[in-house]
């Protein structure tokens, strides 16, 4: 069994693997004060013939890890529930860009709270362990990445707040990304300046090298091999004429600030 701990904005959160799931390809146990998450992801054998990438991805959350049993008329709990939905495609998005070319092999990722603290979130936990997963696994992936949960309280930020102070804060955004860049942000926020937001991103980013730090170190401890990938092949010829043709219209229309004149300049260079 290997442990790694590392503090984000003062708070402890922890990454084990090798007492729980053993026999999945990945597998760790990420833990914050009285939250528990523990994330597997397994692969399966290489299907012929596949030109799409199966992957995924699985948040779930269940009454039992608030110490609660469903009584009443309904004695099992039902479907996924919004939040299930919402955690695991965000989850989702962030890591299946990130997959080498040409990997196809079937891959199902699993984070299960197995303990919920009332008082902090637990879904980027699961985003952290879901990256320390595949890192640790046999299954090829090109870095750590890492999530952080990024609210502005009375001007002051905080990563990963409480409950209370997420609800008090007027800018709340999760701030997914790797060493060098950010992967994913979503939220929303109650009329801040675009420096505020700049600079919510700069501080989760900061946040975020901590966790990776703490991924590369528990990799070096207890990583495996990875699959060799091999790329599929591509026409140079037709890739330098679609360049030749495009390309630089693409750019232009990227540069361009006004929503609809963008995006009728896209429509433009599919015409």
């Amino acid at each position: 069994m290997e442990t790694v701990e590392c503090k984000v904005d003062g708070k402890s959160i922890g990454i084990e693997t090798g007492r729980l799931a053993k026999q999945s390809n990945g597998s760790v146990l990420v833990t914050q004060g009285k939250s528990a998450v523990l994330v597997t992801v397994n692969s399966a054998k290489p299907r012929e013939g596949i030109d799409f990438f199966p992957l995924t991805v699985d948040y779930l959350e269940k009454i039992y890890a608030a110490g609660k049993i469903p009584g009443g008329f309904f004695k099992r709990e039902r479907g996924m529930t919004e939040k299930e939905v919402l955690t695991s495609r965000f989850i989702d998005r962030a890591l299946r860009p990130l997959f080498p070319d040409g990997y196809r092999d079937e891959t199902q990722v699993t984070a299960q709270v197995l303990s919920s603290d009332p008082e902090y979130e637990t879904d980027v936990l699961a985003f952290v362990g879901a990256s320390a997963a595949v890192m640790l696994s046999d299954i090829p992936f090109p870095a750590p990445i890492a999530a952080v949960r990024v609210s502005r309280v009375d001007g002051k930020l905080i990563a990963n707040a409480t409950v209370a102070e997420a609800e008090a804060a007027d800018l709340n955004i999760i701030v997914a990304g790797s060493a060098n860049a950010l992967v994913m942000v979503e939220g929303g926020a109650r009329q801040v300046s675009e420096t505020a937001v700049l600079e919510a991103l700069r501080f989760g980013h900061r946040e975020i090298l901590k966790l990776i730090d703490a991924q590369e170190q528990l990799v070096a401890k207890a990583g495996k091999t990875k699959r060799v990938v091999t790329p599929p092949a591509k026409d140079s010829e037709l890739l330098r004429k679609i360049e030749g043709m495009a390309l630089d219209r693409i750019r232009a229309a990227s540069q361009t600030r006004e929503k609809k004149a963008r995006y009728k300049a896209f429509d433009e260079i599919d015409s």
